[in-house]
């Protein structure tokens, strides 16, 4: 089965470009990334569980995020800063998975509506190194990351 989300990572670069055009309106795409709610709900899934533990949806807010499997067991903690906050058009903010060796990386999402039910993201994801970037695209990175995204597509059509 094709991947929906494209992932584009050059060799010798410490980026990746992530992008995915959704069946929904750049409201409801845009709303999916900062609603703590619907964060939650397309981010679980059926071996772990999302809590947005804070969520400041603003210039210098912040945010940190949790999953934890059926025991209750942490499964990964991620926070970060948000820097620049634009509805329905652009977030950049840091990105930092706790307890793990990737240190922090920079994310930037834009947000494009295509037509009035259609939207796409693009995620610049910037690392430290390149052999940051190189450890992250070893892991089943792309099959998470299209798998959350189907979610979050399922989830949020509901809405429409």
């Amino acid at each position: 089965m094709e991947q929906k989300t494209k992932i584009h990572a050059e060799d010798g670069k410490q980026e990746m470009v992530i992008t995915r055009e959704f069946d929904l309106p750049v409201e409801l795409l845009f709303r999916a990334h900062v609603e703590p709610e619907l964060l939650e709900e397309w981010m679980s899934n059926p071996y772990a569980t999302a809590k947005a533990l804070k969520f400041e949806g603003k210039k210098h807010g912040s945010y940190q995020l949790e999953s934890t499997d059926a025991q209750g067991k942490v499964v990964f903690r991620s926070n970060g800063v948000i820097h620049e906050f634009s509805p329905n058009k652009k977030i950049i903010r840091t990105f930092e998975l706790e307890n793990a060796p990737f240190g922090v990386q920079l994310e930037v999402y834009e947000f494009s509506g295509l037509t009035e039910d259609t939207s796409q993201l693009r995620m610049q994801v910037i690392y430290e190194s390149v052999a940051q970037r190189d450890q992250v695209l070893k892991l089943p990175f792309a099959q998470g990351i299209n798998h959350a995204h189907n979610r979050l597509q399922e989830v949020v059509i509901t809405l429409k």
